[in-house]
């Protein structure tokens, strides 16, 4: 019996040895097949590489040829992915940093044209009309169709006060037309502060490495002007039109409003590379009631906050649907100063959401108004202190007109806005609501 035992154990580990190398053999002879075919291809690029050199009509830079194959090989993995050669390479460092010489114009590519994500506050493009959404198809009357986005955004840089021809295409439009721009030094101011009575309004028009300090600073001068946080209705963090920038300073900006919990999480290829970032205690505002706003230029980094914000239930996100930019590029330096920016995983909001394609949905959408465009036919509200001989009420002290009047100039002054920017004074509304319903 244990001699049968044991034969029958042999048997099986000899049975196993054998189906291992019958499953193993042809795995090995896959994985050669396919080091062949890589090697075999990378030999056809030396090929085709020494050819160019030989026979191509005129003499090239085989540097420039060998920096456009890069570029290429990463251009064809979407749209974001490219080969930064070390000028822009440089140029992008800057950028991050808060300043950069350009048009102030951020774009991507659709369909082999160049896309408007959005111009960016008190720059050339923002001066000349540029809009989200836009199509720029000529530079200088040259085609941009064909290039890659790094080389349209190549002939869109030059000397500072030199004046460049964007032809635009806009929906809605029937033909095409023609912008002058006079190239600028860009000085990104990462986030505007005032206040609209009693509520702060946080303009945050990038991601830079200003932001977060800009925005803690900005609050708490708000604050004090209106003496103390209990007298601050809340706070609306306008990201319309903001393109995005570092992942860190979206963490940081979405953990000043938040105790705890999630702000974002990544995830790679390899389920181990990814990453999850969670809120750290502290709200600088000590609960008030937040609106975000945002619309189609709000890309990236201006997601994750709207998104964490939005799922914590710890603001309200009004205005329109956001770009759906849901992946996060790794910037790597390579040999020769320059650097490849690869998209290296996808980000998802504390619920489990990828915003990939599908941007942030707000809570209340609400599409922004042309300027000028107001309620009512311009007649005056007939109300019972208009009609002849009425009473006049002796019973307010003077105090109680004093508030009565500030009031009104309230009214008065959110009527203005709303005339110039619907979307902001819908959220002012919104935050006078929640505060009304606030124990006194």
């Amino acid at each position: 019996m244990t001699k049968r035992f044991v034969m029958a154990a042999l048997g099986g580990t000899a049975a196993g040895i054998l189906l291992t190398t019958q499953v193993a053999g042809p795995l090995i002879a896959q994985e050669n097949t396919r080091n062949t075919s890589v090697y075999e291809q990378l030999d056809l690029f030396g090929d085709v590489f020494e050819r160019i050199r030989t026979y191509y009509v005129e003499d090239v830079d085989e540097a420039d040829l060998i920096e456009a194959a890069i570029n290429g090989m990463l251009t064809s993995l979407d749209p974001h992915s490219s080969y930064l050669p070390p000028q822009d390479y440089d140029a992008m460092q800057t950028q991050t940093r808060g300043e950069f010489g350009g048009l102030g114009i951020e774009v991507t590519q659709e369909e082999g044209f160049v896309k408007v994500i959005t111009p960016m506050d008190d720059t050339p493009a923002m001066d000349a009309g540029i809009q989200s959404g836009d199509f720029i198809t000529h530079v200088d009357g040259q085609s941009l169709l064909g290039m890659t986005l790094e080389e349209a955004v190549d002939m869109m840089r030059g000397e500072i006060g030199s004046e460049i021809v964007l032809t635009v295409v806009r929906e809605g439009e029937q033909e095409p037309f023609d912008l002058t721009l006079v190239r600028d030094r860009i000085r990104l101011t990462a986030v505007r502060h005032r206040l609209e009575g009693n509520t702060a309004i946080l303009r945050v028009a990038s991601f830079s490495e200003q932001t977060f300090p800009n925005l803690r600073d900005g609050l708490e001068q708000m604050i004090d002007e209106v003496g103390g946080i209990d007298n601050l209705e809340g706070v609306v963090l306008d990201l319309r039109n903001n393109p995005g920038g570092l992942l860190t300073q979206a963490i940081r900006v979405s953990d000043a409003f938040l105790e705890q919990g999630e702000i974002v999480s990544t995830r790679g290829r390899d389920p181990a590379d990814g990453d999850r970032y969670n809120a750290t205690p502290g709200d600088l505002i000590d609960g008030l009631p937040m609106v975000v706003l945002i619309n189609g230029g709000s890309a990236s980094a201006s997601e994750i906050v709207a998104g964490a914000l939005q799922d914590h239930h710890r603001a309200v996100v009004v205005g329109t649907n956001s770009f759906g930019k849901g992946s996060v590029q790794s910037v790597m330096p390579v040999q020769g100063d320059g650097a490849i920016r690869l998209t290296t995983s996808l980000y998802y909001t504390p619920s489990g959401r990828s915003i990939q394609a599908l941007g942030v949905a707000p809570d209340i959408l609400v599409e922004q108004r042309e300027v000028g465009a107001v309620e009512g036919n311009g007649r005056p509200q007939r109300t019972e202190a208009s009609l002849r001989g009425a009473l006049a009420n002796t019973t307010l002290s003077e105090d109680e007109i004093r508030q009565l009047q500030e009031e009104q100039d309230q009214v008065q002054a959110m009527a203005e806005l709303r005339a110039e920017d619907y979307q902001l004074a819908y959220a002012i509304d919104i935050l006078h609501g929640l505060s009304a319903l606030r124990p006194q």
